[in-house]
């Protein structure tokens, strides 16, 4: 039997969400903006297939906010798309997945190769709380230069400074000074630039 986990919190779970406290990830406002989010991604990979330059005029539709130098190949998947800021000069190669919960916040002159993940949602380890269908978020920030090679995951709550590098595959769960190379799972530094 499911739990009333916010007994006596008047918040919505949407509100409860956006805070990066426990929510039900299975919520019908929730869903609403999901599918939003999925017919404009659907939208751009769609027109991608016609006109890779010519799509990206529909990105704005996808994302919070993006500069309108930044190109993003097809496909790309998000959860929510408004909170994810994406800056100057930035570059996302095929198969971007960007679970954007909480915020995602990408710098001008990111780099980014095939498949990278930015995962903001989080399970709990309880298993009522898991069965209950409550999530948890934290927010994901890449500063400016940075480059994600090849199927790199980025989890919640982590920050990678400015300049650095982390190498394909690896996966991030602490936050990465600037101006490293980082590489491996778990994601490590293994020398300054």
């Amino acid at each position: 039997m499911k739990q009333d986990w916010f007994a006596g919190d008047p918040r919505t779970n949407k509100e409860r969400m956006l805070a990066g406290d426990d929510y039900l990830c299975i919520d019908a406002e929730l869903h609403v903006g999901l599918a939003k989010a999925a017919r404009a991604a659907a939208r751009f990979n769609a027109a991608y297939g016609e006109d890779p330059d010519a799509a990206q005029a529909l990105l704005p539709a996808v994302f919070g906010s993006i500069a309108p130098d930044t190109y993003i190949r097809a496909p790309l998947y998000v959860d929510y798309g408004v909170n994810i800021t994406i800056g100057s000069g930035s570059f996302a190669n095929f198969g971007l997945i960007a679970l954007d919960v909480a915020p995602i916040t990408i710098g001008d002159d990111v780099l980014m190769g095939p498949n990278v993940q930015l995962l903001t949602p989080n399970h709990p380890i309880d298993p009522d709380r898991r069965r209950d269908k409550l999530e948890s978020a934290a927010p994901i920030t890449i500063h400016n230069n940075v480059w994600l090679g090849g199927g790199v995951i980025v989890v919640g709550g982590v920050t990678i400074g400015e300049n650095s590098v982390i190498g394909a595959g690896s996966v991030v769960v602490k936050d990465i000074p600037a101006n490293v190379i980082a590489v491996g799972n778990p994601c490590r530094v293994v020398r300054e630039i």
